[in-house]
């Protein structure tokens, strides 16, 4: 189930760069050394996959979804990474195969790879790095990149991959993607918050001391961006519905903070709460903003 954190239109940035949204109001087999089979998607072809991840000190699990012209080409591709809500099962990422869908609908050529995120039934691990053996941030930033970079026709550079999440894996997407600047150039929040939550989304949970509460929190980083940005040119973008019960207070914050420090990003508020018909609606023309900003985007 996806996570339920019951949620003004502030003005925007950097619109320049994101024109494209000014009119617009959640039998496999493996690939690698487990490689099975193949299902024919509307996109092209999707594989299941896993490797043993050092840093879950598991197999971390995901679904690569490839474009039609893989197949019968040579060509390397940018990559969208693509997280789900939490509290979630481990097999939560399974059901998202209308982000491919929806992909396919843009006519963009993208690899789409869309992982779990928990081992275990309602759990809500935030994206977080916990412990060792518990530390999805390391392995979603830097571990599956790798992986995917050596097993699929990539282009493995930052400036062609893209991060993505909705609700639980909005917050997911922002940190990891600011946390990891030399991995991700467009970032992207749908229906997203800001800071550690409990499973409500109504309380902050703290992730350990102060220090590591001020790197969780996307808004505690902003001091920091325009040197990051400067350093390594990032879209980020991020919306909200309006009648969503929890979230936009924070999306607001955000939004406001953003600009006064002169930020450039794209917000937007949309009719709708929080559930997937909202995203659904909006996922072509997001996930087409997203990869028109990646090098070696193609439109077919």
């Amino acid at each position: 189930m996806t996570r339920g954190k019951a949620l003004g239109l502030a003005g925007s940035s950097g619109l320049a760069l994101f024109g494209a949204l000014g009119h617009l109001p959640k039998g496999l087999g493996v690939l690698g050394p487990d490689r099975a089979l193949a299902e024919a998607t509307p996109s092209g072809q999707a594989h299941a996959a896993s490797f043993q991840s050092h840093a879950l000190g598991s197999r971390l699990h995901f679904v690569v979804h490839m474009p039609a012209s893989y197949a019968g080409g040579s060509g390397r591709y940018p990559v969208v990474y693509f997280l789900h809500g939490l509290p979630a099962s481990p097999t939560s990422y399974l059901q998202l195969t209308w982000v491919a869908e929806a992909l396919a609908q843009t006519a963009r050529e993208a690899i789409l790879v869309i992982p779990q995120g928990t081992r275990v039934a309602d759990s809500d691990p935030e994206y977080h790095n916990w412990a060792p053996g518990d530390d999805w941030e390391t392995a979603l930033a830097q571990e599956l990149p790798a992986w995917i970079d050596t097993n699929y026709r990539t282009l493995a550079d930052r400036r062609s991959r893209a991060i993505i999440g909705y609700s639980a894996g909005g917050y997911g997407a922002s940190i990891i993607g600011l946390h990891h600047p030399e991995q991700f150039s467009v970032i992207q929040s749908w229906s997203g918050y800001f800071q550690p939550t409990d499973p409500t989304g109504r309380k902050p949970l703290s992730v350990g001391s102060v220090a590591e509460n001020d790197q969780a929190n996307v808004e505690h980083l902003i001091p920091a961006l325009p040197t990051q940005f400067a350093q390594h040119p990032t879209k980020f973008a991020f919306y909200v519905g309006a009648s969503d019960p929890t979230f936009v207070p924070a999306n607001s914050s955000l939004q406001q903070a953003l600009t006064a420090a002169r930020i450039e990003h794209l917000f937007r508020l949309y009719p709708g709460g929080h559930t997937t018909a909202l995203w659904r609606a909006h996922a072509p023309a997001w996930l087409a903003l997203a990869v028109d900003s990646l090098t070696g985007a193609l439109v077919v």
